[in-house]
């Protein structure tokens, strides 16, 4: 575990990154002994210095919902970050490549709450019953930190969240069979990723589940009208200045990005 002052420090590096645009030294390369709660700790305390310059959080973001993404990064379980009000774009949204380290993009659905959600022993029924509608989105997910990254900085950094992009067509929980949602995901004018949203955690709502959960060991209650992504179920595509980037998920449309 971390000392107040490691932790601080830590925070500071964070908050230069997110400025200068800029990867700086990983948590754990800085301080060995961190642990997955100063992680989590660290990630707070820069949402509360987002909030402190007149940010607000709208959300939360969950990664790390693939078996084959929770064996890569040596984690058993899920992870979370926040999300803000000024990472929330439109569907056809230009944003600034500069604005970024080394930004990169994935289809995921957001769920958005009508009643509140607090665990524990949230499960799948919970969750829809809670969901106002589900939206089909583009995650674009931001390194602070160098490589070679482990668990504890990418837990440090936010689960690497730098925005949101919401389109396609919102869905009502009980319209279509969510675990079927497919998306093709293409860079300009070639496909590079294909999936089903059954690849989170069997059924992208466990995810929220999953979330309303661990949040309750916090006194942390989900609220309605916040925007929770749940994960994506494709590779992450890289995104370079000049790149259009479109999720195609079928029957709920489409949504897309564009670096410049």
């Amino acid at each position: 575990m971390l000392t107040d002052i490691q932790r601080r420090e830590a925070v500071a590096a964070l908050l230069d990154s997110h400025r200068t645009k800029v990867q700086g030294q990983r948590p754990s390369e800085r301080f060995p002994g961190i642990a997955i709660e100063d992680s989590y700790a660290i990630s707070s305390m820069v949402a509360e210095e987002f909030v402190a310059r007149g940010d607000r959080i709208v959300g939360h973001k969950i990664g790390l919902t693939s078996k084959a993404m929770q064996a890569a990064s040596q984690i058993d379980e899920p992870d979370y970050g926040y999300l803000f009000k000024s990472q929330v774009l439109n569907d056809g949204a230009v944003v600034n490549h500069a604005d970024f380290c080394v930004p990169r993009v994935e289809p995921e659905l957001t769920f958005v709450l009508k009643e509140p959600l607090k665990g524990p022993d949230v499960g799948l029924v919970d969750v829809l019953r809670a969901t106002e509608y589900v939206i089909p989105s583009i995650e674009i997910i931001d390194a602070r930190v160098t490589d070679p990254r482990k668990i504890f900085d990418t837990v440090a950094d936010n689960g690497a969240g730098a925005g949101i992009v919401l389109g396609g067509r919102p869905v009502k929980p009980d319209a279509v069979d969510l675990r079927r949602v497919g998306a093709a995901f293409y860079r300009n004018s070639g496909i590079e990723e294909t999936g089903l949203a059954a690849g989170v955690l069997g059924h992208p709502a466990m995810a929220i589940a999953w979330l309303a959960n661990k949040l309750a060991s916090f006194d942390v209650t989900l609220q309605p009208g916040h925007l929770l992504l749940s994960g994506s179920f494709t590779r992450p595509v890289w995104a370079d200045r000049g790149d259009t980037l479109h999720a195609d998920f079928g029957e709920l449309g489409g949504v897309a990005v564009t670096f410049v």
